[in-house]
């Protein structure tokens, strides 16, 4: 049984003397028509930009974000970047006239391949083309919507990381030879990573961008930057505030605990080493996908431990931990750990 180890950070200065907090909200369709898990209706898509005017956020162009991360520049509190994956049509004909209507500018991560197929259901290259034209954001979401996490039993890994590379370089090429952008921005098919994945990205002058909840800040990971998926069942008004006042945790993790990807049964418990400052003990929660809020076990002064409470379900799984600052009340520090775990006879098993 796995054990692994949070090596944590809270680098509160820079957040609470700098206001260097923002956070990314993640969408997919804007259409009552389109599957529930991957939409929001344009009613609620509305209501959530009416509220970000209602109540003065500043929203951005993600290279804006990024070029003030990359660059250690001051981040203005209540600062927001507004992101789609998939580039469905319902994007253009339903989301951006509404996005119109608050100046509100965005970024569509978009798989080449599937563009290439010329689906109904897709915004062709002329639509991106004159989308990016207006100041639309077309950025890389892989060559085609594989998960890049998951290795075919018949490859090694090194061979999977060469099939990878060379199918986002050329989804990139793709890119800017049919919009005129190259922005090196990359998000993960399904959320799924692994560490050597993220090197490779890393590696290759990629900022890369995840499925897993968080606010971003000085000391995020630019190979797996957090976005808050907004579509349902996360559309609801009074959870998304709370997520648009988050406050990011910044975290460095040890090489074990780094790692995503874990058969069944196989991991038991995690321990988180904490610089406590801005938080009480007592209000920290963590909870994990599908067997909800675990225990908290405080090892040592700067030490906690959770021991999962069941075994933790195949699939995608997270554990949110947040905590409310003592320096701005009513606000939430928030971080997000994945895992993906796998059935034991998975075809796309990779260890």
């Amino acid at each position: 049984m796995k054990i692994i180890q949070f090596s944590l950070l809270i680098t509160l200065f820079s957040f609470t003397m700098n206001g260097a907090a923002a956070v990314i909200l993640q969408y997919h369709h804007v259409s009552d028509d389109s599957p529930a898990s991957t939409s929001i209706s344009p009613a609620q898509f509305e209501a959530h930009m009416q509220y970000l005017a209602d109540n003065s956020f500043r929203v951005v162009p993600l290279s804006e974000l990024m070029n003030s991360i990359k660059k250690q520049q001051a981040i203005p509190d209540k600062t927001v970047a507004i992101t789609f994956d998939d580039a469905y049509l319902d994007i253009l004909t339903q989301g951006k006239p509404i996005l119109d209507k608050f100046n509100y500018p965005f970024t569509i991560f978009i798989n080449p391949g599937i563009i290439n197929q010329n689906s109904s259901q897709y915004l062709s290259w002329l639509q991106l083309k004159k989308m990016a034209d207006d100041g639309v954001i077309i950025a890389n979401h892989g060559f085609n919507h594989d998960s890049f996490a998951r290795i075919p039993k018949n490859l090694t890994e090194a061979e999977w990381l060469d099939h990878l590379k060379t199918l986002l370089n050329q989804a990139e090429k793709i890119i800017e030879e049919n919009t005129g952008q190259s922005w090196r921005y990359f998000a993960y098919p399904y959320g799924e990573y692994t560490p050597a994945i993220q090197r490779m990205l890393k590696e290759h002058d990629f900022i890369a961008f995840s499925q897993q909840s968080g606010a971003v800040g000085f000391g995020t990971d630019l190979t797996a930057v957090p976005r808050f998926p907004a579509s349902k069942p996360y559309d609801n008004l009074t959870t998304l505030r709370d997520k648009l006042h988050a406050l990011p945790f910044s975290m460095t993790l040890t090489d074990e605990s780094t790692e995503t990807i874990y058969p069944i049964n196989s991991l038991e418990s995690s321990t988180f080493n904490v610089i406590v400052d801005d938080f009480n003990k007592s209000q920290l929660n963590c909870y994990v996908t599908g067997i909800g809020r675990q225990n908290i076990d405080w090892q040592t002064e700067n030490s906690f431990m959770i021991t999962f409470n069941a075994p933790l379900p195949s699939g995608r799984v997270r554990a949110n931990c947040t905590a409310p600052s003592k320096s701005k009340p009513g606000r939430y520090y928030w971080y997000s750990k994945p895992w993906f775990i796998l059935e034991a006879g998975d075809q796309w098993y990779p260890l």
